[in-house]
C-alpha cells in the first residue's frame, strides 16, 4: 500500500503537511493560477505606482524633474535589486511560500501608509500660491520621510514577491513528467503575459483614477487588491507542492571563491583528474580549461576534512570539480549581464521625463483628456504586438527558412539594444520638436503646449518592442546558461540589470545636471524642463546606446567562442532549442 502511494507522488516535493506530495492532489494549473494572483497584482500595484509617480513628485510635492526622475528611478532600482535578498531568505531560511506571504504583507503596509500619505493634508506641501514671489514650497523633511518609507516598504515587498514567485509557479509542475514539463512552458507565457497584463491595468485604468478621482483612492485599491490576492494564495496553501531547500547558490558560490583564494599560492596538478570530484555525484559537469585560477578550489590537501568527523570535506576549504565548473559558468555570464544594464537606463526614462514631457503636451480627444502617465500603454501595446508578430510570423518563417525555432536568446538582445538605440533617438528628436514650440513663445510659456502628445509615441514604442526581445531573451539566457540548481539564482542575476539600469540612470541625471547646471537653476536639466535641454540628454543615452551594443557584440562573440558544447548541465526549458549553441 505504501508503496503503491509513492508512486503517485512527486520526487523532491512535499505537501502541506511535510509528507510526499500527492500528484493527483497537488500542483498542476489549479495551484500555478493562485501563485500567478500575486504577481499580476503586485504588478498592478507596482506599475501603477511607478509610471505616474513622477507628476505627483513634480505637481504635489512640488520637487525639481530631475528629483523627481532620481526618486522614481531609485525606487524602481531598489525593487529590483532588493529579488537577491529576497532569492537569499526564500533559499537559505524561509522557502519560496513564506517568503511570499511575509512580503506580500510588507506591500500592503507599503501601499496602505503612500495611499494615507497621499490623502492627510498635513503630510504634503500647501498648493502653490502664485502671488507669492516663493509660489511653491517643496517638501518638507516629515513629508519627505513618510512618504520615502511607504515607497521603500513597498519596494522591500516587489523584492521579495519578484525573487519567488516564478519559482514557485515551477515548482507546482514536475519536469519528469511529459505532460507537466509542456503545462511548465505554458506558465514562463503566460507569466509574461501576466505581467503586461498587471502593467496594462496600471497605466490605463489605474493612472486614470490617480488623475480624476485622486491617488489616495488609487493606492488604497492597490492596498486592497494585494490583500485579496494574500487571501486567494492562502487558499492553495494545501494544493501547492513544496520543495525542499538546497542552500543558497550565493553560498556556494562563496564557498568556491573561498578555498581558491585560501589556496592561491598552490601549483596546479598535472592532471585534471587529481582534482577532487565527488565520487557519489550524479550530475557532473565537465573540467574547462577557462579561470584557471579557480581550480585551485578542487586541489585536496591536508586539513581539508578538519572539523568533520565523516569523510565529506569542509565545504569552505575544498569543492567539487563540478562546484567550481557552476561558478565559472556564472562568470562566463557576467559580460552580457554588464552590456544589457543600458537597455534598462534607456527604459527608466520612459516612465520619468517622457512622462514629463507628456504633462506639457496637448493630450486631448474630444473631451477625453488622456492622463500624462497612460502614454505607457504603448509601452504593452508595442510588446504584445512585437511577441504575437515574433510568434506568428518570424518564428515559422525562421523554421522553414534555416531550421530554427526563431532569434536565439543572444540574438533577441542584440534587437532589444538596437530598438533601445532608435527609441532614444526618436526621443531626442521629438523633444528638438518640443522645444522648438515652448521656445517660440519666448518668456510667457504657456502650461499646456500647442502639440500632440501623439509626437512622443515613436519612442514608447520603439522601446516597448526592444523590451519584448531583451526580456525574453535576457529570462531565457540566464536560465539555460546558468548551472543546475541555480534557478533563483539566475533569475536574481537577470533582474540585477534592471536594477542597475535605473540606478545607472539616476547617477547620469546627477552627473548631468550638475555638470552642465547654471548658477541661475538652468542647464540640460532644470526645474521646469522647458527651460532645459532633454533633447541634448537623450542624445547622450544615444550615443552611450550605440557604444554600449558595440561593446556587447564583442561580448557575444567573445561568450560563443568560450563557451564548451560539452557544458550541457544547465536548468532546461520547454523551447531550449532557441539558445545559442556553442
Amino acid at each position: 500500500m505504501e508503496h503503491g502511494k509513492m508512486s503517485w507522488s512527486v520526487a523532491d516535493t512535499l505537501d502541506y503537511k511535510g509528507y510526499p506530495a500527492d500528484k493527483l492532489r497537488t500542483g498542476g494549473w489549479v495551484a500555478a493560477a493562485l501563485i500567478l494572483v500575486i504577481e499580476i497584482i503586485e504588478r498592478l500595484s507596482t506599475m501603477g505606482i511607478a509610471v505616474n509617480l513622477v507628476t505627483y513628485l513634480v505637481g504635489t510635492m512640488q520637487l525639481p524633474s530631475s528629483t523627481s526622475a532620481n526618486i522614481v528611478t531609485d525606487f524602481m532600482g531598489t525593487s529590483f535589486l532588493l529579488c537577491l535578498l529576497g532569492g537569499f531568505l526564500a533559499d537559505s531560511f524561509m522557502g519560496r511560500y513564506m517568503t511570499i506571504l511575509i512580503f506580500t504583507v510588507i506591500q500592503i503596509l507599503g501601499t496602505g501608509l503612500l495611499a494615507a500619505s497621499t490623502k492627510i493634508p498635513k503630510l504634503r506641501p500647501p498648493p502653490c500660491d502664485t502671488t507669492s514671489a516663493h509660489k511653491c514650497q517643496p517638501a518638507n523633511g516629515t513629508q519627505i520621510g513618510v512618504f520615502y518609507l511607504a515607497l521603500y516598504l513597498i519596494a522591500l515587498g516587489t523584492g521579495g514577491i519578484k525573487s519567488s514567485v516564478s519559482g514557485f509557479g515551477t515548482d507546482q509542475f514536475d519536469e519528469k513528467d511529459e505532460k507537466e514539463k509542456n503545462q511548465m512552458a505554458f506558465f514562463f507565457n503566460r507569466f509574461f503575459f501576466l505581467i503586461s497584463t498587471g502593467t496594462l491595468m496600471a497605466c490605463t485604468v489605474l493612472v486614470y483614477i490617480q488623475d480624476e478621482v485622486g491617488r489616495s483612492w488609487a493606492y488604497g485599491i492597490c492596498s486592497f487588491s494585494m490583500l485579496l490576492a494574500v487571501i486567494i494564495f492562502l487558499s492553495g496553501t494545501r494544493r501547492y507542492r513544496y520543495k525542499k531547500s538546497a542552500g543558497s547558490p550565493i553560498v556556494h558560490i562563496l564557498q568556491v571563491l573561498a578555498a581558491s583564494i585560501r589556496k592561491r599560492k598552490l601549483r596546479l596538478p598535472a592532471s585534471v583528474s587529481l582534482l577532487y570530484e565527488d565520487p557519489h555525484g550524479i550530475a557532473r559537469i565537465p573540467h574547462s580549461d577557462q579561470f584557471r585560477c579557480l581550480d585551485k578550489a578542487a586541489i585536496a590537501v591536508e586539513g581539508d576534512y578538519e572539523g568533520n568527523s565523516s569523510n565529506i570535506p569542509n565545504p569552505w576549504r575544498l569543492c567539487t570539480v563540478t562546484q567550481v565548473e557552476e561558478v565559472k559558468m556564472m562568470v562566463r555570464l557576467l559580460p552580457i549581464w554588464a552590456t544589457t544594464i543600458m537597455f534598462w537606463t534607456t527604459y527608466a526614462q520612459m516612465i520619468t521625463f517622457s512622462v514629463e514631457q507628456a504633462t506639457t503636451m496637448e493630450r486631448s480627444i474630444g473631451n477625453f483628456q488622456i492622463p500624462a502617465g497612460s502614454l505607457t500603454v504603448f509601452f504593452v501595446g508595442a510588446i504584445l504586438i512585437t511577441l504575437a508578430f515574433n510568434d506568428r510570423v518570424i518564428m515559422p518563417v525562421w523554421r522553414k527558412w534555416k531550421g530554427q525555432q526563431g532569434f536565439t536568446n543572444l540574438q533577441r538582445m542584440a534587437i532589444g539594444l538596437l530598438f533601445s538605440v532608435l527609441g532614444m533617438a526618436s526621443a531626442a528628436l521629438a523633444e528638438v520638436k518640443r522645444l522648438s514650440v515652448a521656445r517660440s513663445f519666448g518668456s510667457d510659456i504657456p502650461e499646456m503646449l500647442p502639440i500632440s502628445v501623439f509626437l512622443l509615441i515613436p519612442q514608447f514604442f520603439l522601446v516597448g518592442a526592444g523590451e519584448a526581445f531583451i526580456y525574453t531573451g535576457q529570462l531565457d539566457f540566464f536560465i539555460t546558461r546558468s548551472p543546475k540548481g541555480m534557478k533563483t539564482m539566475s533569475t536574481g542575476l537577470f533582474l540585477t540589470t534592471l536594477s542597475l539600469g535605473f540606478f545607472v540612470s539616476s547617477f547620469l541625471v546627477t552627473v548631468v545636471k550638475t555638470v552642465t547646471g547654471t548658477k541661475d537653476g538652468k542647464g540640460w536639466l532644470p526645474a521646469e524642463i522647458n527651460n532645459g535641454r532633454l533633447d541634448c540628454f537623450y542624445g547622450l543615452l544615444t550615443i552611450l546606446s550605440v557604444i554600449n551594443m558595440g561593446v556587447y557584440l564583442l561580448c557575444a562573440t567573445w561568450y560563443k567562442t568560450q563557451t564548451p558544447e560539452s557544458v550541457v548541465e544547465m536548468e532546461g526549458v520547454k523551447g531550449s532549442s532557441t539558445e545559442e549553441r556553442c
